[in-house]
């Protein structure tokens, strides 16, 4: 900044009335960012980028509105009696006294933009909305539910119908079309003591969607149990229901649960988008050598393939784009899902019904009468389930799974857990596929940052502490997280004869880990921080959701040697 600058911006200060940062800043003088830290090495105060995920909803409420514009001012989060608070003015002593006052708490001030901090005043403390005149004039059109003629026992309505009359019928409408247009996987319709929290989730974490009047709970809850077919006198049970919609052309299936708690009924609703699942193997994140392994182990006529991971780590999508890759009309393939989310052409999808008996290994048993040359278990959750289906991968069929580990060569010591014969698990195996799901970067607000030392030490990169990576920062399109969708980060482990000697027993998990590391395996954090050199996600995110090799082989030894409990 020039001194040419500088008198240019005073001579537009004396006319425009405003402070000389907002003219520098309307001038493109310089950069939001650059001022705000500017300021905040000036004041010796911290500076804050607002962003949703820096924002307590509840914390926020601690003021109202008008207290928050009188005093420019955004409660963020409360640690034990300390409150921070972003503050266009965080060196006036008058309003932290006033602050303290109204909420009670110790003030520790950040500096924020005022145009930012008002923007998220609006967002987090808006007036609260008038359901009769807001959402009585809401008529979306291009969203109905529809009658599902495929799958007997679906409820079916039509939107267009529903949105007349009701405000509350309105608001349930507003929430769904919302959380479908965002990309959300589930809408959370939670009580609290003075409303209805409703929330989505969107990339695998939960957002605030909206807060609805007191008093308002039992007949929204009551209202989305009509449209799931549900019993809506019946408020001490869990129940689940099911609806089909149609939104903007797209055909989408709504899977509605319930749940009592002590504030009253908790209702939970799977949005399940045909139209966005892509189970193509290039949508998956797969390339190269490991695409190719991939391909080899569910090329094997017979066998067993075992996807682990958490639930919500897109061990169904893997599953199915096995399923799309094999599925020929010389080949019979069957499935036994519970439930069944998405219907797949070509292919015998059975669920199972454990209320009437029908369960996973009574549905492999019928299968194996059925000529299957593949079977996909949704699930392997018992002894009974395991042993049917080595016994289906040993008698010539492909079998394709899905177990709960934390990583691919622990399979075999949760299998050998339940019972399996170690003899067994060497014969039948292809190979385990772990994966997990990493939010990538936002492509609307990348940019370069150092990430904190002890990211790096996690990461074994403490040599490269003046290496810049990529993150985003925030912004419209990514709901101001920095990330926008995301990506598998996959850990696949070929059992093949090399491993199978050098292994000896698949169910000793940390000498499986050393054998299959001669063998081009590499685990999960491995595979991910290949994603953050390549500026595909952050370093963050990855530490996230994978765990260290180290860490894997720590509790693997701990399982193997952990003694029986006591009364075991």
């Amino acid at each position: 900044l020039t001194e040419q600058d500088l008198q240019r911006a005073l001579r537009h200060q004396s006319t425009d009335n405003k402070r000389l940062g907002e003219v520098l800043i309307d001038m493109k003088m310089l950069s939001p960012t650059a001022m705000l830290n500017a300021l905040a090495r000036h004041l010796n105060i911290k500076a804050c980028h607002l962003r949703h995920g820096l924002i307590d909803p509840q914390v926020a409420r601690l003021l109202s509105r008008e207290e928050a514009a009188r005093l420019k001012a955004l409660p963020l989060f409360k640690v034990g009696d300390v409150l921070t608070v972003a503050m266009a003015e965080p060196q006036s002593l008058r309003k932290i006294d006033q602050l303290a006052r109204l909420t009670g708490c110790k003030i520790n001030p950040v500096i924020g933009l005022e145009n930012n901090i008002v923007e998220f005043q609006e967002k987090y403390l808006g007036e609260q909305v008038d359901i009769d005149s807001f959402l009585v004039n809401l008529t979306d059109t291009n969203v109905e539910v529809v009658e599902n003629e495929k799958v007997e026992d679906e409820p079916s309505h039509e939107l267009g119908r529903m949105v007349e009359g009701s405000p509350v019928i309105n608001l349930v409408n507003l929430a769904i079309l919302t959380a479908i247009r965002d990309g959300a996987s589930d809408i959370h319709v939670e009580p609290t003591k003075k409303s209805t929290l409703i929330r989505y989730r969107i990339d695998g974490h939960l957002r605030e969607l909206m807060t609805t009047p007191p008093g308002m709970h039992a007949a929204v809850v009551s209202r989305i149990k009509v449209i799931g077919k549900m019993d809506i006198a019946e408020r001490r049970l869990p129940q689940e229901g099911r609806v089909h919609v149609v939104a903007e052309g797209r055909e989408i299936d709504l899977r509605v649960s319930s749940m009592p708690t002590l504030l009253g009924e908790k209702i939970v609703i799977r949005i399940l988008d045909r139209a966005s699942l892509n189970i193509s193997l290039d949508k998956l994140g797969l390339h190269g050598r490991q695409l190719e392994t991939f391909r080899r182990i569910i090329a094997r006529p017979h066998g067993i393939v075992l996807v682990t991971g958490p639930t919500g780590s897109g061990k169904t999508t893997t599953l199915y784009s096995m399923l799309d890759l094999l599925s020929t009309p010389e080949k019979n393939i069957v499935t036994i899902e519970d439930p069944v989310e998405y219907q797949l052409d070509g292919i015998n999808q059975i669920q199972v019904n454990d209320a009437i008996g029908f369960s996973f290994a009574r549905a492999l048993r019928s299968i194996l009468r059925q000529d299957p040359d593949v079977i996909m278990v949704g699930e392997i959750r018992d002894e009974d389930t395991a042993r049917v289906a080595i016994q289906a991968a040993l008698t010539g069929h492909l079998v394709l799974s899905t177990l709960h580990t934390n990583n691919a060569p622990g399979a075999f010591a949760r299998l050998a857990d339940m019972g399996i014969e170690p003899y067994l698990l060497a014969s039948a195996f292809n190979g385990v596929i772990a994966q997990r799901l990493a939010r990538t970067i936002c492509k609307h607000c990348r940019a370069s940052y150092y990430p904190p030392e002890s990211a790096l030490r996690d990461a074994g990169w403490e040599d490269r502490s003046n290496q810049v990576f990529t993150k985003g920062e925030g912004c419209k399109q990514c709901h101001d997280s920095g990330y926008r969708g995301r990506i598998g980060i996959y850990e696949i482990l070929e059992v093949n004869e090399e491993l199978r000697r050098e292994a000896h027993d698949l169910s000793d998990e940390a000498r499986l880990m050393q054998a299959a590391r001669k063998h081009g395996w590499r685990p999960l954090r491995d595979e991910g921080l290949s994603l953050v050199e390549n500026g595909v996600s952050t370093l963050e995110e990855v530490l996230r959701v994978t765990h260290s090799e180290s860490e894997a082989r720590t509790r693997a030894e701990t399982n193997h040697t952990a003694p029986e409990p006591v009364g075991a």
